[in-house]
């Protein structure tokens, strides 16, 4: 399983990333976990427009989805008719919500979407996905992805939750989401500190640490340094362009 990281900014884009998007690749699959606003122009610079097989959405939050009403515009309107079809796997009201962007009719969504709701665990493609509800004010999805003996672990949006830990177990790397700083205004049951970040990284014992769902107006050095006082192993921070896969360490792709 090859991974890249396509945004990684929380709330909104910052400057130098889209918000959160994932391109998880292998056997010639492409799987992209959530798309962001800003995500999808970045996205092709790693995977052809109609390359893409199917999407996971963790949560109807715009910074999480609302870059899939301008993939339903891409798939729509091209120089040789309509695109076929991609499952699009999200919580109950997914297709509304995707219609409710661009003021469409929810079954001509449908008809380029073919809207499936997360199920405990599925496969798609050559991917294993098991979910678990997140500590989020919407329904949020954590994945726990598998391929091949390796084992991804995604938190989406939470605040302090054991089902993260749960998911998290043994994997060999975790994606997690760091938005806030500590600090004693931190609106509980919504987000992460980096510190919080890495006591689940902890507790779950996990291979390798990325904080992402970075917010535009923090130190990332910060976050980085409030992780690492807690979190032992290899730890980093999420860029647009990091590839993390198996055979080696956290590298630029692009």
């Amino acid at each position: 399983m090859r991974v890249t990281v396509i945004g990684c900014a929380g709330s909104f884009p910052g400057p130098d990333s889209p918000a959160s998007c994932y391109l998880l690749e292998a056997e010639g699959f492409r799987l992209v976990l959530d798309l962001g606003n800003g995500a999808l122009g970045v996205l092709q610079r790693y995977a052809e427009l109609f390359g893409i097989d199917a999407i996971c959405l963790s949560h109807l939050h715009a910074d999480h989805c609302v870059d899939l009403g301008a993939y339903w515009v891409a798939r729509q309107y091209t120089a040789q008719g309509p695109r076929p079809p991609i499952p699009v796997y999200g919580p109950p009201g997914t297709a509304e919500r995707v219609a409710g962007f661009g003021g469409e009719d929810v079954e001509r969504v449908r008809e380029r979407f073919d809207f499936i709701d997360h199920a405990p665990e599925t496969g798609i493609g050559p991917f294993r996905v098991s979910t678990m509800h997140m500590n989020h004010p919407v329904e949020t999805f954590g994945f726990r992805i598998e391929h091949a003996g390796w084992r991804l672990a995604y938190s989406a949006d939470t605040g302090e939750s054991d089902a993260l830990v749960r998911l998290a177990e043994g994997a060999d790397l975790l994606l997690c989401e760091a938005s806030f700083l500590d600090g004693p205004d931190n609106r509980p049951d919504l987000h992460l500190s980096a510190r919080q970040a890495a006591e689940h990284a902890v507790q779950a014992g996990v291979g390798e640490l990325v904080l992402t769902h970075l917010v535009p107006w923090h130190d990332r050095d910060r976050s980085l340094a409030e992780a690492a006082a807690v979190y032992q192993g290899p730890l980093s921070l999420a860029t647009t362009g990091l590839v993390l896969d198996p055979a080696g360490p956290p590298r630029d792709g692009r």
